[in-house]
């Protein structure tokens, strides 16, 4: 599995988005089932969120991202980062290393 930072940058004001954010929390629990999300959570100021996933390639990290809610609605934009995590608490080992 290849690990991504997924930063969403809000693209309508928060009173906008928020009116679709149950939804978009229903879609990631999706990711949290799949095994594929470790957290997620907003920025501060809400000005987007932040993902920590892992998926099989960046084209299916991107193609899940395309059906969340937010994108559906035109409400947002994504930026995948990979990364190669080498250090971690060890809460966090069996999820690393899966």
């Amino acid at each position: 599995m290849k690990h991504f930072i997924v930063e969403i940058q809000y693209k309508a004001p928060i009173e906008v988005v928020s009116q679709t954010t149950p939804k978009h929390r229903e879609f990631l629990q999706k990711g949290y089932e799949r095994g594929w999300l470790l957290l997620s959570g907003p920025q501060n100021p809400k000005v987007g969120g932040i993902v920590v996933c892992k998926a099989p390639s960046l084209a299916e990290i991107q193609a899940y991202f395309a059906q969340d809610p937010y994108a559906l609605a035109g409400l947002s934009e994504y930026k995948f980062t990979e990364f190669e995590p080498v250090k971690y608490a060890p809460l966090a080992e069996a999820w690393v290393k899966e």
